[in-house]
């Protein structure tokens, strides 16, 4: 995470938004009425699906099932483990 203020932000734009898409890096950005944050679209993006599939309780379930799972547990179509 990089940490900033609202001045260093506005002379260095272009450079903290190439880190934030091209590195991931979190922006921080400190204001005198609190910080706001800088994330790249992907992030974001990766941020939403996550709280969806997390939001739904059998997705959770199943994502547990899935964790625990062995290679005995699944079925073989095709030539492949499903």
């Amino acid at each position: 995470m990089t940490n900033t203020n609202a001045t260093n932000l506005r002379k260095n734009l272009f450079s903290y938004l190439e880190s934030a898409i091209d590195y991931n890096d979190v922006i921080n950005v400190n204001t005198k009425k609190g910080n706001a944050i800088i994330i790249s679209e992907a992030e974001y993006n990766g941020l939403l699906e996550t709280l969806y599939l997390l939001s739904d309780p059998n997705m959770k379930e199943k994502i547990e099932t899935a964790k625990n799972a062995t290679s005995d547990d699944y079925e073989v179509l095709n030539g492949r483990r499903i």
